[in-house]
């Protein structure tokens, strides 16, 4: 009976400490106590919703860009297809390719208001995310200094005039003189045919 009352005893000191559990133990989900649900309050204004335009890359709307001027020189350019993103500065590049026109001589202006080239074609229009967009907008082109600002083609330039004989000075045959009396080691004979040169040339650039 000794045995049996030191057990209790012991055991009831036992109950009495606090549990420790090791570092390794593992508790059983099945007898966890049952929790409700914890839900989230509701949000007093709606979240918005994202535009499918945005959430697709490369599916941003775009827009025709026309260029003109009546005064001289005369513009009509159409620029096809430009994003929203495209800035003045690249407009103005564009027109001043094909145009030939300096790009620093040009102002566009959007009802008779001359805009900034830092300015994208979203800012000039006034267009929100989400937006409706129109389906071309319009810019006058102003150029500075007129019909003089329009720089030659360069087929223009390099391309020779038809039928026009190519213009030679006295320096020409002075060194075509030298070149054939260094070849022929020849004074005279060099001297000759330098000038059967210049007589055959300048009875060919005189007959009609």
């Amino acid at each position: 009976m000794a045995e049996a009352a030191f057990a209790k005893t012991f055991l009831t000191t036992i109950d009495s400490r606090p549990i420790k559990l090791p570092a390794d133990h593992i508790e059983d989900a099945k007898k966890f106590p049952a929790r409700p649900p914890y839900i989230l309050p509701r949000m007093p204004n709606p979240m918005s919703k994202a535009s499918s335009a945005a959430a697709l890359p490369g599916s941003e709307p775009s827009i025709k860009v026309i260029l003109r001027s009546l005064r001289n020189p005369p513009i009509d350019i159409s620029l096809s297809s430009q994003p929203l993103t495209t800035s003045l500065h690249d407009v103005k590049q564009a027109v001043s390719s094909q145009a030939r026109i300096p790009a620093d001589k040009i102002k566009l202006l959007v009802n008779k208001r001359p805009v900034q080239d830092t300015k994208i074609l979203r800012d000039v229009l006034g267009i929100e995310d989400g937006a409706a967009v129109p389906k071309s907008i319009e810019f006058a082109v102003m150029v500075l200094g007129g019909a003089a600002s329009v720089l030659p083609a360069e087929d223009e330039k390099k391309a020779p005039v038809a039928g026009g004989p190519m213009p030679v000075d006295d320096s020409f045959w002075a060194d075509l003189k030298a070149f054939l009396m260094q070849r022929l080691k020849d004074e005279s004979l060099g001297t000759d045919m330098a000038e059967t040169f210049k007589s055959r040339w300048a009875s060919r650039t005189s007959a009609p």
